[in-house]
């Protein structure tokens, strides 16, 4: 429903930054994209995901008398880079908190993507600081065991010192008219279909 929403009618590649179910648990609905052009997607994501994918998902990553192998493991590492036409994207990923779950954050662009998480180690702190856009998990206003509460969130978005931030992973307590009013100018609460150039 988000991908008709927002008019996207072509993916190439999918990042996922853990193997929860509600991260990977849709990763079926991109057959449609595949039957359209016969490219297989290729998907960025850590070890431990690759293996609840071809554990979980094994028809789509292999032909069978039934079904195309419509996706492949294209990368584990901790860097890659995505490629298409003459344009490229390099990535960086760190490992992060989400309760007793590593999960990945994303570096590209002098953008930081880091949702579902407790808490980012402060060895990355570095490389986190004064970046253009910090995009990071706001769970809720009260402390949570496996995200980021709203002060904690502020906090850290304060120490890092991005141009702008954005709240991700919201629960229905984070009201979105109550938030804008009340976060600093540099701080923005998300919203289905946000979209920004890079």
């Amino acid at each position: 429903q988000q991908l008709i929403n927002n008019n996207i009618k072509k993916i190439d590649s999918i990042i996922y930054t853990h193997e929860h179910a509600d991260q990977t648990a849709g990763i079926f609905e991109f057959r449609p994209f595949f039957f359209q052009t016969k490219k297989k997607i290729s998907i960025y994501c850590n070890k431990q995901t690759k293996s609840r994918l071809l554990k979980s998902y094994s028809w789509l990553f292999k032909s069978s008398t039934l079904y195309p192998k419509i996706m492949e493991i294209k990368n584990t590492s901790s860097r890659f880079t995505i490629k298409k036409n003459n344009s490229k994207i390099n990535f960086k990923s760190l490992d992060v908190l989400h309760g007793s779950v590593k999960t990945r954050g994303y570096l590209f662009n002098n953008i930081a993507y880091i949702s579902d998480c407790k808490e980012i180690p402060k060895k990355n702190y570095s490389i986190l600081k004064k970046l253009n856009v910090l995009i990071i998990d706001c769970f809720r206003f009260n402390k949570h065991i496996t995200h980021l509460d709203l002060n904690t969130t502020i906090e850290l978005i304060q120490n890092l010192n991005p141009k702008k931030a954005i709240l991700t992973n919201m629960h229905v307590d984070l009201d979105y008219e109550y938030l804008k009013k009340k976060l600093p100018k540099n701080i923005i609460p998300a919203y289905d279909g946000l979209n920004f150039t890079f």
